[in-house]
């Protein structure tokens, strides 16, 4: 075997548009991923039995349901009742259910650990439910649960690389079109170990560093 990673040099910018294309799927998932968890996560700790149910059944079901059979069901299944997506956005809103079924435990323990006493002194002073969740809890919640929810991005950005098997050319999937253009697999998926891992990094820094920014009063 020739290790030859000058013959990538054509390829980087087929390499580069993937992970673009993984980054902006990745960052539209999260976006939905926490606004079904934020949702989720009052539900879970709602005083409704429904609501709390109910929530519990879509985390249990995008917890514990392989990531590929629900990528492939919205996007192969959903077409035969006459919903069809582009590739694109059916992983977008795969990655979105499934993060949101984990972003919701991170936001639930995130609840559940704002003092009592906070709660109390809301309620005396005559805050409506709302208004405690929206002004009080989730603000709190939030800022403890950012480091959680750098890890929650980090798979999101780990489990995107599946999104190839639905055609859609992000990073994994161009790295595969490379391989088998230039027969130097060796090469190429070193340099998306490498591309991965540094995207990752770059993530687990950036969350490390907002949650110290956030939390420094507290410190």
């Amino acid at each position: 075997m020739t290790f030859d990673p000058t013959l990538l040099a054509p390829y980087l910018g087929d390499l580069a548009a993937g992970a673009r294309l993984t980054a902006l799927a990745c960052a539209l998932a999260l976006a939905g991923g926490l606004a079904l968890g934020i949702a989720a996560a009052l539900m879970r700790t709602a005083a409704s039995p429904l609501a709390r149910r109910s929530a519990e059944v879509y985390v249990d079901v995008f917890r514990n349901v392989p990531f590929i059979v629900q990528l492939f069901f919205l996007f192969y299944g959903l077409p035969e009742i006459g919903l069809e997506l582009s590739a694109f956005d059916t992983g977008v809103l795969a990655l979105s259910l499934a993060g949101g079924a984990f972003t919701s435990d991170v936001i639930r323990s995130g609840i559940l650990a704002v003092e009592p006493g906070v709660l109390e002194a809301a309620q005396v002073s005559g805050l409506s439910r709302l208004a405690i969740a929206r002004r009080i809890v989730l603000p709190i919640a939030l800022r403890t649960a950012i480091r959680p929810l750098g890890s929650v991005f980090v798979n999101l950005i780990l489990t995107s690389s599946i999104l190839s098997a639905i055609t859609l050319n992000e990073l994994t999937g161009s790295a595969k079109i490379v391989a088998s253009d230039t027969f130097q697999p060796f090469e190429v998926y070193l340099l998306l170990l490498l591309m991965y891992a540094v995207m990752t990094w770059l993530v687990s820094l950036s969350a490390g560093a907002l949650h110290r920014r956030l939390n420094r009063d507290l410190a």
